[in-house]
């Protein structure tokens, strides 16, 4: 049921937490109440949506960007996967993967923007799916969307410190040495001990005051664009030998050792690269009740963070490509860098030029400080992804996990975020096999969800939805549409084998986990959560 009603009008419906519409002319700005008091327009909808205020909320549209854009990190998902793009077809797959991964994302980003704009809540997706799908159906779809997204969160946490512990090996290895050199090469137990330490001190940090997080995310967002522009211009300038136009732009590598040749299916493997880099931007939902005017500067965020990704993204593939010229030979183990793509393309450009590669590691440095910043903004959105959904009584122990303290900072919920990370990387002891298919869940599930609230909104409320101040107008189903198709594709695609002969070791275990986290969902659905979760639940009387 729609009700377009403002704050405190006495004649309401008892039960719902849900007011989904706008007064007219309320979402342009702030909100009188009562005559007297004028507060801010995303506090007034919260506020008719049934939730108190009990976050500060501090931040602006330009925090809000910042901490999306920094969790999206180009130099975190490039400089990660930078081996997957150069496996699964080279420059062709990066160069041009990136504008259609870009592009089909920004569909994605603008229908979730548009239904931020009428829900600005900490649950983000989750409570989308809730007010979307319906009274009858509303429960599991917010069930089953707030786990995908809860897990894929932790999954993303999980990846984004794992792969900084890996780094920062990569980069002891080469300051002793590297692999011809008799450099030192970190066990996995180190490893693992870098990413507990890495986590800790995100955990720390996450625990200051909202206004420190705005600090760092403004910095992050800072470090992140003037370090793509470096790295971009300094790299192919010192790199003694230059790739070809013709190489970067046309070059397509088949050579990939992995028993694939279809010119197609390389292709849409290699994708992955800048899907899983191109994730995240739920942040700006989550960020919500913080956000001055969250009913407008909520979407911007997301919208701001992905286009500016997508441009500056993709100058950064360029301008590393052009360094690169025998691409089998920055694959190969036996490198200095012992098969870490980037960090090998860094460390020869400046030794070949200057006899050693100390330069090429202070640019790693680079790197794995917007790393850092990435890990430490998806800490702060999973620990308000883990707020919110335990305000509402969907997870174990919900009244550990939601209370805040003093500074007006969840914080059971941020060292709970660190705690559920650690355990999902402590796989990679037993088996690395294991720990890729735990992290797989980082894009797949995390679309998943993604998608979930907007195929909601083009079917179950395509007559219903209330828009908000930043709407699609009629473009809004075709957006939509084409959102939830892209997903659809993606999950997929990123399900196929990617090696042949197909072995244990080669298996392409996304599926798996994917599947197992639906059927335990499910399940849980199933069994108990049905008989006693209703959905978001107000915590004011309406």
């Amino acid at each position: 049921m729609l009700n377009e009603r403002l704050l405190l009008q006495e004649e309401e419906e008892e039960a719902s937490p849900v007011s989904m519409g706008y007064q007219e002319g309320e979402s342009e700005g702030n909100v009188a109440l009562q005559g007297i008091a004028v507060i801010d327009s995303g506090h007034a909808r919260l506020n008719e949506l049934g939730y108190k205020q009990e976050l500060n909320r501090n931040l602006s549209v330009l925090s809000n960007f910042a901490l999306s854009f920094s969790i999206i990190s180009i130099l975190t998902g490039i400089t990660t996967l930078y081996n997957t793009g150069l496996t699964y077809g080279g420059p062709v797959t990066m160069v041009y993967g990136w504008l259609i991964a870009g592009f089909f994302t920004m569909f994605v980003g603008l229908s979730m923007a548009e239904i931020c704009s009428s829900y600005p809540t900490s649950g983000g997706l989750y409570y989308w799916s809730a007010m979307l799908a319906g009274k009858n159906w509303g429960p599991f779809a917010s069930w089953i969307t707030g786990w995908f997204n809860i897990v894929g969160q932790w999954a993303v946490t999980t990846s984004i410190d794992f792969s900084l512990a890996q780094l920062l090996q990569v980069i002891i290895l080469l300051s002793t040495g590297g692999k011809h050199g008799g450099g030192y090469n970190a066990s996995k137990y180190v490893v693992i001990g870098f990413h507990g330490g890495i986590l800790f001190s995100h955990a720390i940090l996450n625990s200051l005051p909202v206004t420190w997080l705005s600090l760092f995310g403004t910095l992050s967002a800072a470090w992140n664009v003037l370090g793509v522009f470096v790295l971009m211009i300094l790299i192919p300038t010192v790199a003694p030998k230059k790739a070809s136009a013709e190489f970067v732009f046309e070059h397509f590598n088949t050579d990939n050792g992995v028993g694939i040749h279809s010119k197609p299916y390389i292709f849409v493997l290699g994708l992955l690269m800048s899907q899983y880099t191109l994730s995240g931007y739920d942040a700006s939902a989550h960020m919500s009740e913080e956000t001055k005017g969250a009913d407008k500067n909520g979407p911007y965020g997301i919208i701001s963070a992905i286009v500016i990704s997508i441009i500056v993204g993709w100058g950064y593939i360029l301008g590393i490509t052009f360094a690169v010229t025998d691409i089998s030979s920055i694959l190969s183990k036996d490198n200095d860098a012992g098969g870490y793509a980037i960090a090998e393309i860094f460390y020869q450009s400046f030794k070949s030029r200057y006899g050693n590669g100390t330069g090429g590691i202070i640019c790693l440095g680079v790197v794995a400080v917007a790393i850092y910043f990435c890990g430490l903004s998806s800490v702060t959105s999973n620990s308000r992804m883990t707020y919110a959904f335990s305000r509402d009584g969907a997870m174990p122990l919900s009244k550990v996990w939601h209370n805040v303290n003093k500074n007006e900072v969840p914080l059971n919920a941020v060292w709970l975020s660190a705690i559920i990370s650690f355990c999902m990387a402590l796989t990679s002891l037993v088996s690395l096999v294991a720990f890729q298919a735990m992290v797989s869940i980082a894009t797949i599930g995390l679309y998943i969800a993604y998608a979930l609230p907007t195929l909601f909104r083009v079917t179950l409320a395509r007559r219903t939805f209330v828009q908000g101040p930043f709407n699609l107008g009629k473009f809004s189903l075709f957006v939509g549409w084409v959102a939830v198709l892209w997903v659809a594709t993606i999950t997929v695609l990123f399900s196929l084998p990617v090696e042949y002969p197909i072995t244990k070791d080669t298996l392409n275990y996304t599926p798996v986990a994917v599947g197992g986290l639906f059927v335990l969902v499910c399940g849980s659905w199933l069994i108990h959560a049905r008989h006693w979760f209703k959905g978001p639940v107000a915590n004011i009387k309406m």
